[in-house]
């Protein structure tokens, strides 16, 4: 269940994209961060609820400073349309029938995941990637940069939920060879290495 305290927003299961977690990243000319691209399913009308809120919340709490002037049909936000900025039939396929959110931090969210019932601390690659199912923690913000105004979102914390095929066009070894015939009696002296 989708939760929303002020600017705070807690998503029911997502996906991740472009995950950048675990070591920050930098963007062409900017400084690094922790960030992830957040894949939501439109029909989550709950957790786009929220954040819808958790927007309007951070714009009221911004009006009168960082987003002076700005009327809240004219605010940029980084919650968008995947169908619409993306070519989903060829290009990115996951992405169709998505909404997506960039968000980023200066410093490492944790990572966790539930093992026996507990929440355990995670710092593995097979644990958080691009493609992998997840709760996110997530807050949300006015910004005024450079002559640009609108509200963004900070990443918190993140959940994995559970396990989902990679993005990106990277395979699992079990998909990529789980299906050869093996034959366990094939020479090994007939290979071109001798």
């Amino acid at each position: 269940m989708a939760k929303l305290t002020g600017t705070k927003v807690i998503t029911n299961k997502v996906r991740l994209s472009f995950v950048h977690v675990l070591e920050p990243h930098a963007f062409e000319g900017q400084e690094p961060k922790y960030s992830t691209m957040v894949l939501i399913p439109k029909d989550d009308k709950e957790t786009l609820g929220a954040i819808k809120k958790a927007i309007e919340a951070a714009y009221e709490a911004g009006k009168n400073d960082k987003l002076k002037g700005v009327k809240p049909k004219n605010l940029k936000v980084t919650l968008r349309d995947a169908d619409e900025e993306f070519d989903t039939e060829e290009e990115f396929p996951e992405l169709k029938g998505m909404m997506f959110i960039n968000v980023s931090s200066k410093t490492k969210p944790q990572v966790v995941k539930r093992e026996e019932g507990i929440l355990v601390k995670t710092d593995s690659a097979d644990d958080v990637y691009s493609g992998v199912y997840a709760v996110v923690s997530m807050n949300f913000y006015a910004f005024n940069t450079a002559g640009n105004k609108g509200v963004s979102a900070g990443l918190n914390n993140i959940l994995t939920t559970c396990k989902g095929d990679f993005l990106g066009g990277r395979a699992n070894a079990e998909s990529d060879f789980g299906d050869l015939d093996w034959d366990d009696d094939e020479d090994d002296t007939d290979s071109i290495f001798g």
